[in-house]
């Protein structure tokens, strides 16, 4: 294969890109570049195996996810790309009781077995988290994991990118719309002009369903609407602060510069609303000044809108589209985009060079997008 045509520059676009046009695939990524895009949103938690979600091949893919960012960090290093956000600064599971504790650790202790990367497990007394993350509430102990890490999606999304491009990738902004010859997809059409390519990869989220509309199929992919909001502790030293994971989901945590982000949002809809509500960043600083009363003397930076994709029953498609063999989508890594999403893209384009993958890519079916 000589060219490929990826539509969609977020992070699983971005990794794909970068893993062809190393192998020496001429690779043209086109994007919109329309607001509300996961990847810049997203806060970027790297610690799957906590979920409380029994899919298996969904869990499978973030455990994959997160196993391969130390290695995709040193090979970006290695082609100059240091700025990704990647730190392993561990993570906390906090609790209000000691047997709610226990319980986590006892399954900890067994998804350590099939995921050593997960690092030292360990106990922390409401001293000792109170320590690691110094604006919560004294009550609470936790569950340690030094393996945790964050990663800022904006900061890894572009170095994937640059990447590419060094291996001789480009990037056209703009809308591609599907160009046929006698039933076939041969290429793009980009502001009138057709780009031809042999392999054309639709990796462009939550705004799937309008591409495969001019191919007259009817794909079902929706979305949620994610907000995110940013804080500033202009005293405190935030770059080491663990990832914190409270019970009830909305999590916190540290990036240089004092900023500590609070997340998220899961708003249902059809609509590409980018607006951020009040309602939204009252429920998310009312829940995490209940945990960490120590934000209140935070200042308020901005809240950021993210569309996140999800597919039927919430587990990701990958694959050919069906009746278009050259066609690959890859979509619905819902709200752990930034975990699975590099790891994703390098399996996506083993698959279209026809090399052996990872993952079974039977159990990604895209039965589930298209009716």
């Amino acid at each position: 294969m000589k060219e490929a045509i990826i539509i969609g520059a977020g992070i699983l676009g971005a990794s794909t890109a970068y893993h062809l046009s190393k192998k020496g695939v001429k690779v043209k990524i086109v994007d919109r570049q329309d607001a509300g895009q996961a990847t810049k949103a997203g806060a970027g938690i790297v610690c799957p195996w906590l979920t409380n979600r029994s899919n298996r091949s969904w869990y499978d893919l973030v455990l994959k996810g997160a196993k391969f960012y130390p290695e995709l960090i040193r090979d970006l290093k290695e082609e100059g790309e240091t700025e990704t956000g990647y730190r392993q600064v561990g993570a906390i599971n906090i609790f209000d009781t000691e047997e709610k504790l226990d319980k986590k650790m006892e399954l900890a202790r067994k998804r350590k077995e099939e995921a050593p990367e997960m690092g030292t497990l360990s106990k922390l007394s409401p001293k000792e988290t109170k320590e690691q993350f110094p604006v919560l509430d004294e009550t609470y102990r936790a569950l340690y994991i030094s393996g945790g890490a964050r990663v800022n999606g904006e900061a890894i999304n572009q170095a994937l990118l640059r990447a590419a491009m060094r291996y001789g990738a480009c990037f056209v902004k703009g809308e591609a719309l599907a160009h046929t010859n006698e039933g076939r997809v041969v290429g793009v059409t980009i502001r009138g002009e057709i780009h031809y390519a042999e392999q054309i990869v639709v990796t462009n989220g939550a705004w799937s369903n309008e591409l495969f509309k001019t191919l007259g199929l009817r794909s079902n992919v929706t979305f949620e609407k994610a907000q995110i909001v940013h804080l500033k502790l202009s005293d405190a030293n935030t770059n080491d602060w663990p990832v914190l994971l409270p019970p009830f989901g909305h999590y916190q945590l540290g990036f240089p510069d004092g900023r500590v982000v609070i997340g998220a949002t899961k708003e249902k809809g059809t609509e590409f609303d980018t607006r951020v509500t009040m309602s939204a960043v009252h429920e998310l600083l009312e829940k995490a000044l209940t945990v960490s009363p120590g934000l209140s003397r935070a200042s308020y930076v901005g809240t950021r809108v993210g569309f996140r994709p999800f597919t039927k029953g919430s587990l990701p498609a990958i694959g050919q589209v069906p009746g278009h063999d050259n066609v690959w989508l890859a979509n619905g890594l819902g709200a752990s985009g930034l975990t699975s999403g590099p790891f994703v893209g390098a399996e996506l384009a083993k698959a279209i060079l026809k090399e052996r993958t990872q993952i079974q890519l039977e159990k990604y079916s895209l039965d589930r997008v298209f009716h």
